[in-house]
């Protein structure tokens, strides 16, 4: 079996290793002419900004590849002993994720988190409830809005009264095990003693475990290589088949450089591009990914002196009509000299798309004084479109979404998001492909 996958981000690179390990000949094609998707480091100006994700956990998959790359060296230890602020009325509050922060913090009152501690009472998602219903029901208006809808939404950049349960935050529960309460599942973790991995990144950035997994695979990805289209061939349409095999449909992925034939196909971009790419295969699959929705979303590096420790700022939608959406405290998590990273997505800031790179830092530099009493100088801005899967109503595509044989999908929009669940996916995958 010949595998083709089409991306290399993290999905792609991760699905390339594993099915390697497992024996198996394997072909990617990558549009860039560097890999990782978003996952990219950048030094700029003597700092490293990473231009995706901030941070890691050390799960077991990734330190497996820490071992098999060699890179406890540069490997560098967060501090995650420390806590979320919420920007409520004016200032900063703690986000009540422990026991001692839920009984200490002034985000919530007496009364709201009284009312927390009756979510047992109330059972799992209704059909067709969203995530704002479902965590009003459960916790109480006040830690819904204030700061449990916006921990998980804010991610997304959607509100979550456009977000439906049983296709994102219910997704997440389930497969971790939540069946009806989810504060008593917080209390059992607690009381089984079991560590939540530790936050890591690397001296250079997140950007040296992409290195690392592409020159360990560089021999079979091919970069600067976008594939043009993805086209069904019958078997005996194609010259170097014997006619033995059991697999009547194989696919040809049409690059500039030729074409290459192989047994199955796995996508592993964004839903519009793997739209695109697959409406030779099946029409009606391309339309049902065309539909997915997804957030862009702008990223404001800032220089600050100021110093505070925790790991982040949450911005509620409603939260005095601030523009930003929320600020990951590098400087404190990572000890990034006086490096901050504000965000700015459509629901914080609808003008994104149409607005100047000046601007964007323009309005991240003022929001940050506003919310931390600190000046900031603008450093870099990024933005990415299409950005983050939205898990909004649009995912009600998910229940039309049906693949023809040997046609797969490798991506964060159909499987656990996040670096650690993408590296999950790809070895499911990869395990299903050798089964098959």
């Amino acid at each position: 079996m010949t595998v083709g996958v089409v991306g290399t981000g993290m999905s792609g690179l991760a699905l390339v290793r594993a099915l390697e390990q497992r024996g198996e000949e394997v072909v990617a094609f990558e549009a860039r002419d560097e890999p990782g998707g978003v996952v990219q480091s950048r030094a700029v100006d003597g700092r490293v900004l990473e231009l995706g994700p901030q941070r890691l956990r050390l799960t077991p998959g990734i330190r497996s590849m820490i071992d098999a790359f060699d890179l406890h060296d540069r490997l560098r230890y967060g501090a995650d002993d420390q806590p979320i602020y919420v920007y409520h009325d004016g200032e900063l509050k703690v986000a009540p994720l422990s026991v001692r922060e839920a009984i200490t913090t002034d985000l919530i009152t007496p009364l709201g988190k009284l009312r927390m501690l009756l979510e047992p009472l109330f059972g799992p998602p209704r059909p067709g409830e969203t995530v704002d219903e479902f965590l009003v029901r459960k916790f109480g208006r006040q830690a819904a809005r204030r700061y449990a809808g916006p921990l998980y939404s804010g991610l997304y950049g959607t509100d979550p009264r456009n977000m439906l349960m049983e296709y994102s935050l219910g997704r997440v529960l389930e497969k971790r095990g939540v069946e009806r309460s989810i504060l008593l599942k917080v209390l059992e973790s607690i009381r089984s003693d079991r560590e939540t991995p530790p936050i890591v990144s690397f001296d250079d950035g997140i950007g040296e475990l992409v290195a690392a997994l592409y020159e360990a695979h560089a021999e079979s990805i091919r970069l600067a290589t976008p594939v043009e289209s993805i086209r069904p061939i019958a078997g005996n349409d194609d010259p170097g088949d014997d006619g033995e095999g059991d697999k009547d449909t194989r696919y040809a992925l049409e690059t500039a450089d030729g074409t290459e034939r192989v047994d199955d196909v796995v996508v592993t971009t964004p839903a519009p591009t793997a739209a695109e790419l697959l409406e030779p295969v099946d029409g009606d699959l391309a339309a049902t990914l065309d539909r997915f929705a997804y957030n862009p979303i702008g990223m404001v590096f800032l220089d600050s002196g100021f110093g505070g420790r925790g790991l982040g700022t949450l911005v509620p939608p409603d939260a005095d009509d601030v523009s930003i959406s929320g600020l990951t405290w590098n400087a404190s998590i990572l000890e990034r000299d006086r490096l901050y990273t504000a965000y700015i997505d459509p629901l914080s800031y609808p003008p994104l798309l149409e607005a100047t790179e000046g601007e964007l830092g323009q309005i991240a530099a003022r929001e940050f004084e506003r919310i931390t009493g600190a000046a900031a100088d603008v450093i870099h801005v990024h933005r990415w479109e299409p950005g983050m899967p939205a898990y909004d109503r649009t995912w009600t595509a998910m229940d039309d979404l049906e693949l023809p044989s040997g046609i797969h999908l490798c991506a964060s929009y159909v499987g656990r998001p996040g670096i650690p669940g993408r590296i999950r996916n790809a070895e499911r995958l990869a395990d299903d492909l050798v089964g098959e």
